[in-house]
């Protein structure tokens, strides 16, 4: 699709009223409707309650204003200690400046889970203001890759009331909202092929990004796979073009980390803590949970038979953050899950490298992106539960304009969504969960069958979607009014299973399906011939 084709949605569509009088409807518009309603709804959410990640980041809002550079990173006076890339920390600190003139005991280090009414409303405040970003991403890759304007609305909708992002930001506290608006932002610019400047701000948008958070090098291999092919190769002037490329990203990576040169070495363990375990202290709904899980039901098995006369009873499923080990399977090592990463994310980028069309067509881009986003989700090492927005929101944009996108959007969403519910814990949000969870999945089921005017899932990729509130409903109410205060993890462990399937399936199905685009592509020409 051309850029300038996609740019029609931009210019006012003529629609009908009763009376036959033509209406102008403006995009822009329908974004800031949006835009402004969403955020009414996370103003209202700002007493809820708020994780232990709201204490981290004040924290390093504290580090940042109170200490020296030279010990921002080797500062351990509380347990949340700085372990973001320097970028995000100079951005806490350009915020601790903003804070000081609300309330300047937030940035007192002695000041542990300090949380006045002033420090709650700047930090929930920050969020939302900054999802501004967002809303500008959404804006930006909506004109590339939406060429209606019913397409540009849905994705709209579907990406700024994310639920997903508002759960995860504006209850549970992060700043994954902005971030995501720059990763679309850069897929928007690199997407505009023929266009160098757009490229290049691509690249530099790109480069900002894994300097505020190191999770995106997990899609860093398809950004330098179709910038090699799409904007150096296919021209003319390859070693210039690699230059300016090598350039911006040097150039953010020597401005980000010039200042802590000198304490390089912890910076980077801050990064990588691999001593941190196989798992999150909640599983992430990825392989590992369902490895996990059938060790636990192996050990089981072989206590029964007589075979193990000795079990943990709470391995991998206290909730704690730690090194453990499994029972009956190996226990995976960092390097294991690095060299699954690699070979998992492999395939999509030799397609798009190598196969004819890949590198002309954007959309193949953002779906070899994704699957680089699903694998490492699938297979990382300590992956967050939070870390399937970044597949879920980039196939939004696609799910609008193909079917099958929708198809595997649909599954995907509703999975991810689900696993992301036990971080809202206290009981009486348990209501707001359910809310939510239905509102968003049905929104989006209906939206789809209505943009594409047929059902898009089977009969059994239904009843798993169908099935998933009951997961909530049982980690919510049903477990504890069955076990009372016994096995408190298991329905934790329930629901990453359950959505882990269902996450594995949308990975294996998309992957056959990017794989078989060429094929299909192919087929179409002979037939034409």
């Amino acid at each position: 699709m051309s850029v300038t084709k996609s740019k029609n949605i931009f210019k006012l569509k003529n629609a009908r009223k009763s009376d036959n009088t033509p209406v102008k409807w403006n995009p822009n518009k329908v974004l800031l409707q949006v835009f402004i309603l969403v955020t009414c709804l996370k103003i209202l959410l700002i007493p809820l309650y708020r994780s232990t990640d709201f204490e981290v980041h004040r924290n390093w809002l504290a580090i940042t204003h109170s200490l020296p550079i030279q010990e921002w990173y080797t500062n351990t006076r509380s347990q949340w200690t700085l372990d973001y890339p320097p970028l995000f920390a100079w951005f806490e600190y350009f915020l601790s400046h903003i804070a000081k003139l609300i309330d300047p005991e937030m940035l007192k280090l002695e000041n542990l889970n300090y949380a006045s009414s002033g420090t709650i409303c700047f930090q929930r405040g920050s969020v939302i203001f900054l999802d501004l970003l967002f809303a500008y991403g959404v804006r930006e890759i909506g004109k590339v890759f939406c060429s209606s304007f019913d397409s540009y609305v849905i994705f709209v909708i579907l990406s700024l009331c994310n639920m997903g992002l508002l759960i995860v930001d504006h209850i549970h506290f992060q700043y994954n909202g902005f971030l995501l608006g720059i990763l679309l932002l850069a897929i928007a610019n690199v997407s505009k092929i023929n266009n160098q400047i757009s490229n290049l701000q691509g690249t530099l948008w790109f480069a900002l990004l894994l300097n505020l958070k190191h999770i995106y090098l997990y899609v860093a291999p398809a950004f330098i796979i179709w910038l090699l092919k799409s904007y150096c190769i296919n021209s003319n002037h390859l070693f210039k073009r690699l230059c300016a490329l090598a350039s911006i990203v040097l150039t953010t990576l020597m401005i980000s980390f010039g200042p802590f040169a000198s304490q390089l070495p912890q910076v980077l363990s801050r990064l990588f803590p691999f001593k941190r375990g196989l798992v999150h202290a909640y599983w992430a709904a990825n392989a590992w949970a369902l490895y996990i899980g059938l060790d636990k039901v192996a050990a089981l098995i072989l206590r029964k038979l007589g075979w193990i006369k000795t079990m943990k009873t709470a391995v991998m499923t206290g909730g704690l953050v730690q090194e453990q080990s499994l029972i009956v399977l190996p226990t995976p090592t960092p390097f294991v899950t690095m060299l699954l990463t690699f070979i998992s994310i492999l395939p999509s980028l030799y397609y798009l490298f190598f196969k004819r069309d890949c590198d002309k067509n954007p959309k193949q881009f953002v779906r070899c992106l994704v699957l680089c986003a699903l694998s490492s989700f699938m297979f990382g090492w300590h992956v967050h539960e939070k870390a399937i927005l970044t597949a879920i929101i980039p196939l939004c944009v696609l799910a609008v304009t193909d079917k099958t996108d929708a198809r595997i959007f649909l599954i995907l969403s509703s999975a991810g969504h689900t696993s992301l519910l036990p971080l809202l814990h206290p009981n009486n949000l348990t209501p707001l969960k359910l809310l939510v969870l239905l509102t968003y999945t049905v929104a989006s089921f209906l939206a789809m069958s209505r943009k594409f005017k047929q059902r898009l899932l089977y009969y059994h990729e239904t009843m798993y979607v169908v099935l998933l509130p009951f997961l909530t409903v049982y980690e919510s109410i049903l477990h504890k009014i069955i076990f009372g205060n016994k096995l408190p993890f298991l329905p934790q462990a329930i629901t990453s299973i359950y959505c882990a399937v269902g996450v594995s399936y949308c990975w294996v199905l998309y992957y056959y399906i990017f794989l078989r685009y060429n094929e299909n592509i192919n087929d179409q020409r002979k037939k034409k011939e």
